[in-house]
């Protein structure tokens, strides 16, 4: 597999560790967004959240509840982005599911998760609310 993130489980590929457990690991972000931005990711290679394992997602979850506390106390940001995407429409750019924790600050020039509220049209708001229940597993 050519898989970056799996490389760096392998320790093919270096990474700047901050975190590692059974199941997930996590590391500094070589492109940061802001300084103190940390990737986790899940040991076993899955390339988004419709491939990865319940427990696989809950370990690497859990890790980044820990992780975020650790970048709160560390260097006391005025805020936290934890992003999580999937697929080249969402943004993904390496296909192994990850979770970045980006600290923020006011005026750090970052635009992530930024728009407009804008009232919704409450018919098709109800209407892919029931498509979606009727397609969640219990």
């Amino acid at each position: 597999m050519d898989c970056i993130f799996c490389k760096i489980v392998s320790g093919e590929i270096p990474s700047v560790k901050v975190y590692e457990d059974d199941s997930a690991i996590a590391f500094m972000d070589i492109n940061p967004l802001n300084d103190g931005h940390v990737l986790i990711i899940p040991k076993a290679h899955a390339a988004t959240i419709n491939e990865i394992t319940q427990s696989d997602f809950v370990a690497v979850m859990s890790a980044t509840h820990k992780l975020a506390a650790a970048v709160q106390k560390a260097l006391n940001p005025e805020g936290i982005n934890l992003m999580q995407l999937n697929g080249r429409a969402a943004n993904q750019v390496v296909p192994h599911l990850h979770v970045h924790i980006v600290p923020r600050w006011s005026g750090d020039g970052l635009s992530i998760c930024k728009w407009e509220p804008m009232a919704g049209n409450m018919e098709k708001i109800e209407d892919v609310a029931e498509r979606i229940r009727s397609e969640v597993e219990n």
